[in-house]
């Protein structure tokens, strides 16, 4: 894809979604760490209907350690993977207030020496909570960029540095959450809702739908 065409494409997806976010509800740092560990292998709204209650009770550091594995389970074992997840929540707390004074840490390094998180994770909240302009590559993400043509690679890293390296630096901020929404609704995997893309002339998919 031309450098052209892609400078398009994300002018396309900003226009048509000015401000985009996470769909995951948050009030805080530590809330959306919490919420991205509780999504891996899990939908949004999954996540959010376990949250909403859990945050109430406990949304903060000391107040989830307090519940502790057995405590915690009971409001996320509606998710996927919950006793791994909640066992890593835990753990992640203690360090937390051990080593960062209750705060989520600002950078990659902290962030991916905490139990259940990884670069994705990482990105994630480096961007959407710091405000930095990393790019978390999912399954949507990774099906557009190769989709489109707008950065294809063969494995998540490869794309991640390949659309670091052509998305214009005017768009970084919010790529991550342009194409994992364009992933969820319109591109999506099965197939694919080419007839109602803002993008569709721009992308290079050889196999468009009519839909």
């Amino acid at each position: 894809m031309s450098p052209k065409k892609r400078y398009e494409l994300f002018k396309r997806l900003k226009e048509h979604n000015p401000e985009p976010t996470t769909e995951l509800k948050y009030r805080s740092p530590f809330q959306l760490l919490i919420a991205v560990i509780l999504s891996a292998q899990a939908t949004d709204k999954s996540v959010n209907q376990a949250t909403r209650e859990l945050f109430k009770m406990a949304g903060t550091p000391q107040k989830m350690l307090a519940l502790k594995e057995t405590g915690l389970k009971k409001y996320i074992k509606t998710i996927g993977l919950f006793n791994t997840k909640a066992k890593n929540i835990i753990k992640t707390c203690k360090i937390l207030l051990e080593q960062h004074k209750g705060k989520v840490p600002e950078t990659r390094e902290a962030l991916e020496a905490l139990p259940g998180v990884g670069r994705k994770t990482a990105n994630v909240i480096l961007n959407t909570a710091f405000g930095q302009p990393t790019i978390a590559v999912d399954t949507h993400i990774f099906r557009v960029s190769n989709r489109t043509g707008i950065a294809p690679g063969k494995n998540v890293l490869q794309v991640e540095r390949n659309l670091l390296k052509q998305v214009p630096d005017e768009f970084k901020q919010d790529a991550h959450h342009w194409l994992i929404l364009h992933g969820r609704y319109t591109c999506v995997a099965r197939k694919p809702r080419c007839g109602a893309c803002v993008i569709e002339d721009l992308c290079e998919y050889p196999d468009k739908t009519l839909d």
